[in-house]
């Protein structure tokens, strides 16, 4: 098992209070844009990361989903998100994420050491699709690559990207061997985590060619 140290707490904290400064200044038609998950609006993204601290949703929500979507766990993720996001206004949403910004609570099939990485990469798909730059602190950066990197199941980093070298610009981070890709962290979050097409738009380097054949998520 991975722990969790104070300073990732405070860092988790940090993208919380970030991302609400981010979203209270979102236009109704922003809140509702496509974001990079497939069908999830932005506002959908910002539901599911205030779930998190405040426990949500009960396994017995996310059961009976599994059965509606006969077993599809992100179909049925989905609707879990979708549902909470349609029954909280954008300003309460923005409102959760400042007053539990702090919170180290989960629901019981979240893992602590997924929680920071998932809080960057979401703020990325958000961020991209409506054209503002969310630059990644180093330090948040390196923790959130480094867990990307090392997770298996569902996105496979290692094994898909590991015959390029990623290095990136923002942050003391680098893996992988082959022909070169550069870029910030963020957009190599984007790499990591199968955001591929948004991610190669805003990459660079030789090693773009050998990872132009792996499918966008």
């Amino acid at each position: 098992m991975v722990t969790v140290d104070d300073a990732v707490w405070r860092m988790v904290g940090r993208e919380r209070l970030s991302l609400a400064d981010l979203l209270a200044g979102l236009t109704a038609r922003q809140w509702e844009q496509g974001s990079l998950c497939t069908r999830w609006r932005v506002k959908d993204v910002a539901a599911h990361l205030v779930m998190t601290p405040l426990r949500e949703p009960p396994v017995r929500t996310l059961a009976g989903a599994l059965v509606r979507q006969r077993g599809h766990l992100w179909d049925a993720g989905w609707e879990v998100v979708v549902t909470y996001a349609d029954r909280r206004p954008c300003e309460g949403i923005v409102a959760d994420l400042r007053s539990e910004a702090t919170s180290r609570e989960r629901p019981v099939f979240v893992r602590d050491a997924n929680i920071l990485f998932d809080l960057v990469v979401h703020g990325q798909d958000v961020a991209v699709p409506l054209g503002i730059e969310r630059p990644v602190p180093a330090d948040t950066a390196v923790v959130a690559l480094d867990r990307a990197w090392a997770t298996g199941w569902p996105f496979h980093a290692r094994r898909r990207l590991g015959r390029t070298r990623l290095e990136a610009e923002d942050c003391a981070w680098a893996a992988g061997e082959g022909p070169r890709v550069t870029g910030s962290a963020g957009d190599l979050l984007l790499l990591a985590t199968g955001r591929t097409g948004a991610a190669l738009e805003r990459l660079r380097g030789p090693g773009l060619d050998a990872l132009r054949s792996l499918t966008p998520r």
